[in-house]
């Protein structure tokens, strides 16, 4: 298996990753893409690890959250051999401020997604979209502590259009926060808008690609 830096953060993942949004299967969207159970995770798991690739990609909102526990439970007795990555701010509950990327949100939603996955850090989390309701100093400032507490080591984004990753990542340097060094994006050959902007604005700034549906 091929490895490549992720940005500019100094660690490596592997060029193939696997997706986990067929885990679970709850829900009308999620029940058509698949109804994977622990046994069967646990077969493609290792599969994966047989072949070197290691990063594993869920969300909060993917089965409600089955899909996390059932990778946490998949993984279990080898999570150091893994590099787990998670989404959070889409909305995950039916409360005012259960969605979006306010400090209260986020320090939640890392701690419920840590419990479902059975671990006590996250190694890649990203946000979900680009809240435009939250300061975002307040954003960073929050990702920064949850990296400095050791709950998460690198943090990225997804769905976010050039201005709201380079607006993001000017704060950043500002203060001194953590910076975001990876931008999951869909790419393809028949989806090719990512090498538009936010390509270049990847190369220049150091944040790495992790790419959704490369298979359109």
């Amino acid at each position: 298996m091929e490895y490549r830096f992720l940005g500019a953060s100094g660690f490596k993942v592997p060029v193939l990753g696997f997706g986990t949004g067929t885990f679970g299967g709850k829900g009308p969207l999620f029940s058509a893409w698949g109804n994977t159970d622990v046994d069967e995770a646990k077969r493609l798991v290792d599969i994966c690890l047989d072949a070197g690739a290691n990063l594993f990609d869920t969300a909060d909102v993917y089965s409600d959250g089955a899909s996390e526990i059932i990778l946490g439970a998949a993984i279990k007795g080898r999570r150091d051999d893994v590099i787990l990555s998670t989404k959070i701010t889409l909305r995950a509950g039916q409360g005012p401020n259960d969605v979006g990327a306010s400090r209260h949100h986020l320090i939640r939603a890392t701690d419920k997604a840590l419990k479902r996955l059975g671990t006590d850090y996250i190694d890649l989390l990203r946000l979900h979209h680009f809240d435009a309701m939250t300061p975002v100093e307040s954003v960073m400032s929050t990702l920064d502590d949850l990296v400095r507490a050791g709950k998460v080591r690198y943090i990225g984004v997804s769905n976010f259009s050039g201005w709201q990753l380079m607006k993001s990542l000017v704060v950043s340097d500002r203060y001194g926060y953590a910076r975001y060094v990876a931008n999951q994006v869909y790419y393809s050959l028949i989806g090719r808008d990512y090498e538009w902007e936010l390509m270049p604005l990847g190369l220049d700034q150091g944040v790495g690609a992790v790419v959704w549906s490369p298979l359109g």
